[in-house]
C-alpha cells in the first residue's frame, strides 16, 4: 500500500489562508480517508475538499502564531500515517493584515499611524463656538449683575440718607455708577442737559437737586428713587 505524502508551500505568512494537500499517487491504493481533525499542529483548518483526480484531499489552514509549524503523523486510521510535515511561518506580516503584531518579538512590524491633525482641527470649530458662547453669556451675566449691583448701591445712598457733604457725595457717585452701567462710562459726565437729550429728564432733575443741595438750597427737591430706577428700566 503507497503511503500518503503531502504537498505544500514552503512558507505560510501568519493569519492567513493556505492550502495544503494530502494525496496517495499509488493507483492502486484505496482512496485517503478524509482528515477530521481539527488543528493540524499549530494550523488551524478551515476547510476540507477532495481533489480533482480523487486521490485525497486540499486543506485549507490558517497559520495562528509565527515560527515553524511541526504537523506530527496523522494515523488515517487504515494502516496510512502521515509524513511529519514542517512550514515555516514569517514574523512579520505585510502593512494592513489583520495579524500586524500578533506573534509579539522584536521582528514585527507595527504599522505607523500618523495622528490626524488636519481632521482633529476640525473638532476645535464647535469647540470655539461653545467658548464664544459662554464668554458672551458671562459678559451679558457680568453686565446684569453690575447693573443690580449698582441699582441696589444707589437704593442705600440716595435720597442722602447723612446730612452734610459726605451723604451728597454718596448718592452723586452711587447714581453715577448706575448710570455708567447701564450707558458705559461716558455717562460718567452727562450733565442735565445731556440727560434731558437722552429723555432722562428724572435723572437731570437728580443732577440739578443735587447741585442746590451743595448750596444748601431745596429746590429743586430729590425726585423719587422709584422713578429714577422706573426710567432706567430696559436702557
Amino acid at each position: 500500500m503507497g503511503a500518503p505524502v503531502w504537498k505544500a508551500p514552503a512558507e505560510l505568512p501568519m493569519g492567513r489562508l493556505g492550502t495544503l494537500e494530502l494525496r496517495d499517487d499509488d493507483p492502486a491504493a484505496p482512496p485517503l480517508p478524509r482528515p477530521g481533525e481539527e488543528r493540524l499542529g499549530p494550523l488551524a483548518v478551515r476547510g476540507v475538499d477532495p481533489l480533482k483526480d480523487g486521490r485525497g484531499w486540499r486543506i485549507t489552514v490558517q497559520p495562528l502564531g509565527p515560527g515553524l509549524a511541526v504537523v506530527r503523523p496523522i494515523d488515517l486510521g487504515d494502516g496510512r500515517r502521515t509524513p511529519e510535515l514542517r512550514i515555516t511561518v514569517p514574523r512579520t506580516v505585510p502593512f494592513g493584515a489583520p495579524w500586524v503584531a500578533v506573534g509579539g518579538g522584536r521582528e514585527d512590524l507595527l504599522p505607523f499611524v500618523p495622528f490626524p491633525w488636519q481632521w482633529a482641527t476640525l473638532l476645535l470649530i464647535p469647540l470655539a463656538g461653545a467658548a464664544w458662547a459662554l464668554r458672551r453669556h458671562h459678559l451679558k451675566g457680568s453686565a446684569k449683575r453690575r447693573r443690580r449691583a449698582a441699582r441696589k448701591a444707589f437704593a442705600h445712598h440716595y435720597p442722602p440718607r447723612e446730612p452734610g457733604r459726605l451723604g451728597l457725595d454718596a448718592a452723586h457717585a452711587t447714581g453715577r455708577d448706575l448710570l455708567a452701567a447701564h450707558f458705559g462710562d461716558d455717562a460718567l459726565g452727562w450733565g442735565a442737559e445731556a440727560l434731558r437729550d437722552r429723555g432722562l429728564d428724572g435723572w437731570a432733575t437728580w443732577v440739578l437737586s443735587l447741585d442746590a443741595a451743595r448750596f444748601a438750597r431745596a429746590e429743586p427737591p430729590f425726585p423719587p428713587v422709584a422713578d429714577l430706577l422706573h426710567a432706567l428700566e430696559g436702557k
